[in-house]
């Protein structure tokens, strides 16, 4: 267990007092660590580290677990004096300040894309045990539900449902159906512009015959948005009176933003996270349930996954037709056997595979990443860390983009900035 805390956080943690911690010793006995990420100048994270501190000085004193859990700072800040005045208000540890390709690989790993941030992780394994941990602190105060693993889908949505004329069902008639778990709110304009295409969809899905439901989980402020925007939807939501269930349900998928569209299969596994992703991409349904693919087609709708992590992207000529489909099929075995090597570990794969030539969107990339007109052209994009990967060469063959990858995740590769 200390060994792989080691490998995750680094030798030595640091704390207020300005002393240094080894974190070998501090593995032995825990269970769990809190990753909290954050900014000394965000008004949020000042807000949330003020019920993070109460939180954590009550589980220290009174939880039988308190030896178990530690809270450990991953900032983001630029100015090491804010810094050190926002650790000076911290009783747990923090990565040390200059540490920042171990912030930026912790960022990649857990998927962050926004703070505060407080990933629950296991300190054995660094599998994710509860992503969104700022529900946590809300909902279970004195941390009674340690350590905060997740439930069963059925187990958390159990419950009434409710239609839109009012009616209720009840969650044992999602059994046997794929469900999409959506995340939405009126107020929210990209929900309102997803919804519409989702009603679409949702209705090409069922006329298949295919079983299928989705859940919506409002954001809404009031009960009288819930309803209004409510009443656009054929499905089935949550009540909006049941605070508690949804924000369980929010808690499980550790859900950063909306809209968000889980899709789950019918024994309620999760398939895919980038639900939005796909519907958007596949206006007649004809992949559902979208499982994921190993290389992905650049566009508009999909660049968004661009921000999630690191990302292989093979730029061939757009000019020339029918470029694309060879270009992925040399990358999709590469990309395949990533996504098996860690859906056996039960992680997420470290990496996303594009191709790139058929959309503007290359265009646009291109420009923001300073990349050179070369085709075709091999890079790995890091956009969190603002880094760049390039492999420009004359022919890009399987040999060229496996080393590439195999290089990349072992930090071989030297970056440079975007």
């Amino acid at each position: 267990m200390s060994e792989f805390l080691v490998s995750l956080l680094g030798e030595r943690l640091v704390n207020r007092d300005k002393a240094e911690l080894d974190v070998q010793p501090l593995g032995a006995k825990l269970s769990l660590v809190g990753l909290f990420f954050g900014c000394s100048l965000n008004a949020p994270c000042k807000q949330f580290h003020g019920s993070l501190c109460d939180f954590y000085g009550r589980f220290k004193k009174a939880s039988e677990h308190k030896d178990k859990l530690e809270i450990v700072f991953v900032s983001s800040d630029q100015d090491q004096k804010h810094w050190q005045d926002f650790l000076q208000e911290m009783p747990w540890p923090a990565l040390p300040f200059k540490d920042r390709h171990k912030k930026m690989k912790l960022w990649n790993k857990y998927k962050v894309t926004s703070i505060p941030s407080l990933v629950f992780v296991d300190a054995a394994t660094g599998k994710v045990v509860c992503r969104n941990g700022l529900l946590v602190v809300r909902d279970d105060p004195k941390g009674l539900e340690f350590p905060w693993g997740p439930k069963p889908f059925a187990e958390v949505v159990a419950g009434p449902l409710l239609r839109n004329n009012r009616q209720t069902t009840d969650s044992s008639s999602l059994e046997g159906h794929y469900v999409g778990v959506y995340f939405s709110a009126h107020w929210c304009p990209p929900c309102r512009s997803l919804t519409r295409v989702l009603v679409e969809s949702y209705r090409i899905v069922k006329e298949s015959g295919q079983k299928f439901e989705i859940v919506f989980v409002s954001a809404d402020r009031s009960e009288e948005s819930f309803m209004q925007y409510f009443s656009e939807m054929p499905w089935v939501a949550v009540p909006y009176s049941d605070e508690a269930r949804r924000s369980r349900l929010n808690r499980l998928y550790g859900i950063q933003g909306i809209p968000t569209l889980i899709l789950l299969d019918a024994e309620g596994h999760m398939i895919t996270r980038q639900g939005r992703v796909e519907v958007l991409n596949d206006p007649e349904c004809r992949l559902f349930p979208w499982h994921p693919r190993p290389v992905l087609e650049l566009s508009e709708s999909n660049a968004v996954q661009l921000h999630e992590g690191p990302c292989l992207v093979l730029f061939v000529d757009a000019e020339e037709e029918g470029e694309l489909e060879p270009a992925k099929q040399l990358i999709q075995p590469i990309a395949e056997k990533l996504m098996a090597k860690y859906k056996a570990k039960e992680e997420e794969t470290p990496l996303l595979f594009f191709v790139a030539g058929e959309d503007d969107m290359s265009d646009s990339l291109r420009d923001y990443t300073n990349l050179p007109e070369a085709a075709p052209l091999l890079t790995i994009l890091d956009m969190s860390a603002r880094a760049k990967y390039v492999r420009d060469v004359e022919e890009i063959t399987s040999a060229v983009v496996d080393q590439f990858v195999s290089d990349f995740l072992a930090e071989k590769l030297k970056p440079e900035p975007i």
